[in-house]
């Protein structure tokens, strides 16, 4: 496994596998490693000749009040676990390589990234991400890229931006990965405290039980507003529960609308996110 650091020797490497016609994967990530991200490792093994992961805590996606200061790092870990995956290259480039000095370009996003559900708590968020994802997909030029479901919003701003900037790269949603508890893996799953940390899987708990009522019959609304009030007097303070077209994340217009219910809610200082099919 090779660790890079430039954009020049990533598009060597690259274009090296592309002239004995392998195909590529890229999975992009901010580190601080869990099973989840090893899945997705996984999945482009699937599909591809050669993976990359990137890691690159992107600081265009944090605000002034976010955690980028204390976001978990891990590199020994990190590489350990991706030797063991089987990823082939590690790209890990400085914010500098990234965003070199008078980097003046912004990846301006609609469509997914403004219905109302992450957008409206991070109005900064998915700007940066699509910034950095971008140059991510242009400077690996890979088949194939693995985004996981549980950043269910990302994955749709994510697609949606690929095929409008014409970047070739292949965005695959990934199936959430869990703990045995229900809790969808998270880097900031190490934030939690030992009380709030078995409080967590109430937010999956909450979300099945909605899913459950949509399918017999309820009003998906009703069912959203029911997991929204329980998981409120479980202690949790909500951003949101939602019940959305899982194709556009629009509000549901008729019957008919394919169903994803989506959450996002704090146990003291760490915001979780959840979201699961109907």
């Amino acid at each position: 496994m090779e660790i890079i650091n430039s954009v020049e020797q990533l598009h060597r490497t690259v274009a090296g596998w592309r002239s004995q016609e392998m195909r590529t994967a890229v999975v992009p990530t901010m580190g601080a490693l869990h099973a989840g991200h090893i899945a997705l490792v996984q999945q482009g093994l699937r599909l591809a000749d050669r993976v990359v992961v990137t890691i690159f805590v992107n600081p265009k996606q944090f605000a002034a009040n976010e955690d980028l200061g204390k976001y978990p790092r891990d590199e020994a870990g990190d590489r350990r676990k991706l030797k063991q995956a089987g990823a082939h290259v590690i790209y890990a480039p400085a914010t500098l390589e990234m965003y070199p000095e008078g980097f003046a370009t912004e990846v301006v996003t609609s469509g997914p990234a403004k219905v109302g559900l992450e957008d409206r708590f991070r109005p900064h968020f998915f700007n940066g991400v699509t910034t950095a994802v971008a140059k991510l997909f242009i400077q690996a030029g890979c088949d194939y890229a693995m985004f996981g479901e549980k950043d269910y919003q990302q994955l749709k701003v994510v697609t949606r931006m690929a095929s409008d900037l014409d970047i070739p790269t292949v965005v695959i949603a990934v199936p959430t990965m869990r703990e045995g508890d229900g809790l969808a893996m998270s880097s900031r799953n190490a934030y939690l405290g030992p009380e709030e940390r078995a409080r967590a899987p109430l937010i999956h708990q909450e979300l099945e039980t909605a899913a459950v009522a949509i399918r017999n019959g309820a009003a998906p609304a009703q069912a959203a507003a029911g997991a929204a009030e329980a998981l409120t007097k479980a202690g949790f303070r909500l951003d949101y529960v939602e019940a959305r077209n899982a194709d556009t994340l629009t509000e549901l217009h008729a019957m008919s609308d394919p169903v994803r219910l989506l959450a996002a809610a704090w146990l003291g200082a760490t915001r979780l996110i959840d979201n699961i099919a109907v």
